[in-house]
């Protein structure tokens, strides 16, 4: 054997090793960031801790948390005006909604409670359990998403709120944490990661992470400090008319925004 062909697996080896950093660069690279327009801006209530977000029909659906302040609320978007409201017992911290058929169905934090709601008049029908935490859910009009606050999405089955798989959420290979409300937009789980200003577009199936939106700046548009619980946090898509809106908690205003491509 010659020396050079000693040496072959050796250079291939190192140039593999030096190769790899630039490898990992194109991964990341691979997953789109999407930047975004505001369309338009809609009075929201700034007293609205906002958890869960929903766009049916015309009218906005909204869920909001804290012990003592959490509802279910039909709202207008052009004037952000509460058309209806039901309190949630001041035991329960409310969390994320979604709509099928003609109910709309609620989570709370820690209480491991649930309640299904009338959606045309948000009475109360049911209640109903589930292990662990509740932080959102998102409906394909077949399957409930739920999200706890882990990088997994459970798939509940709307008749029985029985989960019946799991999604392990991943960006780059590595799990994605902190996933909090969800949306369903065009085949897609839209979330967003808790106390930053991304929202993930996921792929139901594999999991992973296929784009990120990157809302930096939107915040400050809604004339929302920074710090504290003001956060982001509330997604809702007129599938209709494809109008995309996003909120906060506590902001003074909601957004219906479009998105382009970040270079």
């Amino acid at each position: 054997m010659s020396d050079v062909t000693r040496f072959l697996p050796k250079l291939a080896a190192l140039a593999l090793a030096g190769a790899m950093p630039a490898i990992s660069a194109v991964a990341h690279a691979a997953v789109p960031v999407y930047g975004y327009d505001i369309k338009r801006s809609y009075p929201h209530d700034a007293q609205a801790f906002t958890q869960g977000l929903l766009f049916r029909d015309g009218i906005l659906y909204e869920s909001t948390g804290l012990n003592g302040r959490s509802s279910v609320r039909k709202v207008a978007l052009e004037t952000g005006k509460v058309l209806l409201k039901t309190d949630i017992p001041q035991q329960f911290f409310g969390e994320g909604i979604t709509a099928i058929g003609n109910v709309i169905i609620g989570l709370t934090w820690t209480s491991q409670t649930g309640f299904v709601f009338d959606s045309e008049t948000l009475q109360l029908k049911q209640t109903f359990s589930y292990p662990g935490e509740g932080w959102a859910l998102a409906t394909d009009g077949e399957r409930i998403y739920m999200s706890d606050g882990s990088a997994t999405i459970r798939v509940l089955d709307p008749k029985t709120m029985q989960q019946t798989r799991r999604i392990r959420v991943t960006a780059d290979g590595e799990p994605v944490t902190q996933i909090n409300e969800l949306e369903w937009v065009e085949g897609q789980i839209y979330a967003n990661i808790w106390q930053t200003d991304k929202i993930a577009r996921i792929d139901p199936f594999s999991g992973r992470v296929v784009g990120w939106i990157d809302l930096t700046g939107l915040a400050a548009k809604a004339g929302v400090e920074p710090g504290g619980d003001n956060v982001l946090n509330g997604i809702a898509y007129d599938s209709a008319k494809r109008r995309l809106f996003v909120t906060g908690k506590l902001w003074p205003k909601l957004f219906e925004i479009e998105l382009k491509p970040k270079k």
